[in-house]
């Protein structure tokens, strides 16, 4: 593309002025035949950047070309009109001082802001014809920003609370999708988007519905991905279960019990014998333990973020029986 020119000669009008040069233009019937076609450079358009609507395929014998916001060719969308012959500009309602054309009938804008996405319409006038004209289309979308999902809790209770997900930001012309664990979302009754799929409803979450989660912003120009963001679900305690390295236990020996219940936050452990509190934590140590330590001992699991409990028990039997004390049957000969 050979550089672009701006014509030496512009022309700002009122309205009332407008009106009386309105001769200069006539509003022509749309293309039968030739294929203008526009191309927007650069192809991504962000916001506050500048952007140049390039023409191509031209018809020859031009006496101008007029712009357009809109696909309505009348006064209140016109935004600037170049007469070929005598290299003016005629500016008009629509026109919002960061608009430039060029003689090569580019329409440049710079500072681009959300108000000037949509469709834009180019009338060229051709010498000779005063019954049909050529026009061409192109609408103009702003790149979407990367999204980012927010949360009314991200730290919802497992299965008793409602979660609201939103891909943010709040944009208009765009299209919102989402996933769930890199797949497209299920029908469920558990999952419900709203109207315009910016934001997804988890009823009850539950480790199956925590997430990862992401969401797309999309548009005909472009689109983005969000990061993905799981929730940190709040559960349990499950019921705990007691683990000991021997079946059995002798006086003297050393007593060690392991108490685990699956939760999130990890529980809080407390240990009982017979109903009697012994310790907190999560283990329980007691050496050289007689038959007084026979008993049932419990271990309960709490959740301070649920507020949840959870016990379980195991019955620890110590004898008095002694290595020496142990019967070890013969081996008969076969």
């Amino acid at each position: 593309m050979g550089p672009l020119s701006v014509p030496p000669y512009t022309l700002h009008i009122t309205w009332k002025e407008l009106l009386l040069t309105a001769s200069l233009f006539i509003f022509w019937n749309p293309p039968t035949t030739a294929q203008v076609t526009i191309e927007a450079q650069p192809t991504k358009v962000s916001k506050g950047k500048d952007v140049l609507l390039l023409v191509h395929n031209l018809p020859q014998n031009l006496t101008g070309y007029s712009w357009y916001k809109g696909q309505i060719m009348d006064l209140q969308h016109y935004i600037a009109a170049y007469t070929i012959d005598t290299e003016m500009i005629i500016f008009g309602p629509a026109y919002s001082g960061r608009e430039t054309v060029y003689s090569n009938a580019s329409l440049l804008i710079q500072n681009v802001t959300k108000n000037d996405t949509g469709s834009y319409t180019i009338q060229i006038r051709k010498r000779g014809d005063k019954t049909k004209g050529v026009t061409g289309h192109f609408t103009l979308y702003l790149e979407t920003p990367k999204p980012y999902i927010s949360s009314s809790n991200f730290n919802p209770r497992e299965g008793t609370e409602t979660v609201i997900l939103s891909c943010d930001p709040d944009t208009q012309d765009v299209s919102y999708l989402w996933w769930i664990n890199g797949q497209s979302l299920p029908i469920s009754r558990k999952l419900q988007l709203s109207e315009n799929n910016r934001t997804l409803s988890l009823f009850g979450v539950t480790k199956d519905t925590a997430g990862p989660y992401e969401c797309e912003m999309k548009n005909p120009g472009s689109s983005s991905h969000s990061d993905p963001v799981t929730l940190n679900l709040l559960y349990g305690p499950h019921i705990p279960s007691i683990f000991s390295p021997f079946p059995y236990y002798r006086s003297g020996e050393n007593l060690y019990l392991y108490c685990f219940a699956d939760s999130n936050p990890p529980a809080e452990y407390s240990w009982t014998i017979n109903g009697k509190f012994l310790k907190s934590g999560q283990d329980l140590f007691i050496r050289e333990i007689t038959t007084k330590h026979s008993g049932i001992y419990g271990c309960s699991a709490r959740n301070s973020a649920t507020g949840s409990e959870s016990s379980t028990f195991k019955t620890i039997q110590v004898s008095e029986e002694t290595q020496e004390n142990i019967l070890i049957p013969s081996l008969c000969p076969m």
